[in-house]
């Protein structure tokens, strides 16, 4: 049998950061990644405000070793004729956002993590919860039991702990896919700055990743009508890698993210589709956050109520900006969806 303070289902960037976050305050932690790393997923994009997130999860070091694509904005094609959104400046010059590869930035975090003393499990099978009456107090891994005094579900759009645990959910879209994949190739220059385009069903994004790799995602509306199965037009003329791959990305939000026992955060507590833009970010800082309200729970175990109370708020009004931006800009395209 094995005792820590936290345990982590999870190795993305928002069980990572979480990992990393609890473990720079001192708890003893275990991160249980079921998936074997490289693994690859959507996501390279990266908000500038990613950079001060990183340096508090103390990754400055990594993040300047980091040879990488920036960029001050993207372009959008959307509702009237192109224009350039930028990401803002001061006094220094403009912010510029990274292009990383998931599986690099998966690896860095880990290995932030490991060097903290984070107890990493990998790969291992999905686990079992171990509850007391309305708590859950730790998980089992076949005949291995990891008691801890809170579980943090990172599994992403898995959800592993609403699928075991009585936690609603509250939908506010029709069912959405979001297909991505990558080409290869020598690039033009317009290629250089990610661009968001509208199209008659939905949207594209095209991101260059680095000199011979492009990523994209497309998104469309109505998940029953013809869906869209590959690239965007203007790049098949170029080498595909790899499949396309798909995941739903219909929006949602857990009623109950924070409970007694337990935790979510990233996408395995709200989703909302990659339009919303800041994945990453969010991610990082639910995990952080989460933390934080852990911390405050073994602290303060009679007010533990009162913590999840304010966590719940924090990600609840997290998502609804979301939601009323997404919904906003949704109701400007060329043809916009019925439903919002």
């Amino acid at each position: 049998m094995n005792q820590y303070d936290v345990v982590v289902v999870g190795a993305g960037p928002a069980g990572c950061a979480t990992a990393i976050a609890c473990a720079q305050r001192g708890m003893h932690v275990a991160l249980l990644e079921r998936d074997s790393f490289p693994r690859h997923r959507p996501g390279e994009t990266l908000h500038p405000a990613i950079e001060p997130l990183l340096g508090q999860l103390g990754m400055q070091h990594e993040l300047s070793k980091l040879s990488c694509l920036r960029h001050s904005g993207h372009w959008v094609h959307w509702d009237a004729a192109p224009r350039f959104v930028a990401f803002g400046g001061d006094a220094a010059g403009p912010w510029r956002g990274f292009q990383i590869e998931r599986a690099v930035l998966d690896a860095r975090l880990m290995n932030r993590a490991r060097a903290l003393g984070v107890q990493i499990i990998q790969p291992c099978a999905s686990p079992t919860i171990i509850h007391q009456g309305n708590r859950v107090v730790g998980v089992s891994v076949g005949p291995e039991r990891f008691l801890t005094a809170c579980v943090v579900d990172a599994s992403g759009g898995h959800r592993w702990l609403s699928r075991l645990w009585p936690i609603q959910w509250q939908a506010f879209s029709p069912r959405l896919i979001a297909r991505y994949g990558y080409y290869q190739s020598e690039f033009e220059r317009v290629h250089d700055t990610p661009r968001l385009i509208a199209v008659n069903d939905g949207w594209q994004w095209i991101a260059r990743v680095d000199a011979h790799h492009l990523h994209w995602t497309t998104l469309n509306f109505d998940a029953n009508s013809r869906p869209i199965a590959a690239a965007p037009d203007t790049l098949k003329h170029l080498t595909p890698v790899g499949p396309v791959r798909g995941a739903d990305v219909s929006w949602r939000l857990s009623k109950a993210p924070m409970g007694p026992g337990y935790i979510l955060v990233g996408d395995a507590a709200a989703i909302a589709d990659p339009a919303s833009s800041h994945g990453v970010l969010k991610a990082l800082m639910s995990g952080m956050q989460a933390a934080q309200a852990i911390a405050d729970c073994l602290a303060w175990p009679r007010g533990e109520h009162v913590v999840h109370q304010h966590f719940n708020a924090w990600l609840h009004n997290q998502f609804n900006a979301d939601i009323d931006a997404l919904r906003q800009f949704y109701r400007v395209h060329p043809c916009p969806p019925m439903w919002v």
